[in-house]
């Protein structure tokens, strides 16, 4: 590598140069004074865990997004964390065993071996929520109704809330009979939602009229919330969880639009992003401007198990970095400028400092002035005091 090319990153990684980083940080602070007032005790997960207990119950996907390397005092394989929630849940069961409810919230940085159009860059900010011990509606609602409140806090003023169901494709699975080559084969022309490529599928797999005509219907039922009408007619002779869950969905549509009338709700009953971890219900929330969604959540019951203390469990999580562009953050000017040396200075800095300001310091010799370091201010001597003036108005008394 040549001089020249020292500074590149690696490709998905990325820096947080002022003032994004201050926003940032705000953000978090604002978000975790949220989930505080909600009921949510942070925790602090490691970067790095073992990785038979760091990918429990994730499947492939969070396996080959995860760095892996060997601890030498043990030789076990280790993990570098990519997503923080199977840590959370490991928490839950076997670290703090606690009886009923818990909520836990969390603001950590993961780290993941490849980018990709859902996830984003390699090196998020993971900010999110997770509530155990609870199987019931309330428990998916209050996610939701905090994963829109955190947007909300984010400046987000448009949203769109895609909500789905992972439990009626299993259903459907499930009565059909389906062997595993033919489940990732209808999977994947769901996920294209390719009419053409489903139909092929369900025809080689599917021997049951009234089945193959509700896989049919699962690929074309998205849109307003109509669509949970039209699945109701399209699911007529459908087993009784799937009844069940577009009940579920009925009543997250209505507790949503109750609290926020003003969000864009749409129903994917084709979505099986995160299939293999999710259980129940699942949704994503996006804002104009922004291809990926700025909330990704839904219910993941059981991933305590291979800890011993299996638990209903519903969240979601966000990648600070993204969200903090949603507010764009001008380069303002909002410091104070003070001269190097001066009698009476150093406490007269300090005042300020307590104060909650802003202040820049001049050093001995040094060329850039207030502009250069965001400073709209400018501390003075004044009739032998030290008063704070606008930069226009002592350029203008300068004069």
């Amino acid at each position: 590598m040549t001089i020249a090319d020292r500074w590149l990153l690696p490709d998905g990684m990325d820096e947080v140069l002022p003032p994004q980083a201050s926003r940032m940080e705000e953000l978090r602070r604002a978000l975790l004074d949220l989930y505080q007032r909600w009921g949510y005790d942070q925790v602090m997960p490691p970067p790095v865990e073992f990785l038979d207990s760091l990918l429990t119950g994730t499947g492939t996907d969070l396996d080959l997004q995860t760095f892996k390397l060997t601890d030498q005092p043990t030789g076990r394989m280790m993990g570098v964390s990519a997503d923080v929630t199977p840590q959370v849940a490991r928490m839950d069961s076997h670290s703090m065993k606690r009886q009923g409810p818990v909520r836990l919230c969390y603001c950590t940085n993961v780290l993941r071996a490849k980018a990709d159009q859902h996830q984003g860059g390699r090196s998020p900010v993971q900010v999110g929520v997770e509530l155990f011990g609870h199987a019931g509606l309330e428990a998916d609602l209050e996610v939701l109704q905090l994963a829109l409140a955190s947007l909300k806090a984010a400046g987000a003023d448009e949203v769109h809330l895609a909500l789905g169901h992972i439990g009626i494709y299993r259903s459907l699975v499930q009565a059909a009979g389906l062997d595993i080559e033919q489940e990732r084969a209808l999977f994947a022309a769901l996920e294209l939602k390719s009419p053409g490529e489903l139909a092929a599928r369900v025809k080689e797999s599917v021997d049951d009229a009234s089945l193959a005509d509700m896989f049919m219907a699962l690929g074309r039922l998205h849109g307003g919330p109509e669509v949970l009408d039209e699945a109701r007619e399209a699911f007529v002779e459908a087993p009784a969880p799937v009844g069940a869950a577009l009940d579920q969905l009925r009543a997250l549509q209505r507790g949503v639009l109750a609290e926020h009338p003003e969000v864009a709700l749409y129903v994917d009953l084709a979505e099986l992003r995160g299939y293999q971890y999710h259980t129940g219900m699942m949704f994503a929330a996006y804002a104009p401007g922004y291809g990926q969604a700025l909330a990704k959540g839904g219910r993941y019951d059981d991933t305590g198990r291979a800890f011993g203390r299996a638990r209903p469990a519903t969240g979601f999580s966000m990648d600070l970095k993204l969200l903090a562009t949603l507010v764009s953050v001008a380069s303002a000017h909002d410091g104070i400028w003070a001269p190097a040396e001066g009698s009476g200075l150093r406490e007269a800095v300090s005042v300020l400092r307590e104060r909650g300001e802003r202040v820049v310091q001049a050093l001995p010799g040094q060329r850039t002035g207030p502009e250069a370091h965001r400073c709209d201010r400018i501390l003075e001597k004044r009739d032998g005091r030290w008063v704070v003036m606008s930069l226009a108005a002592s350029s203008s008394d300068r004069a």
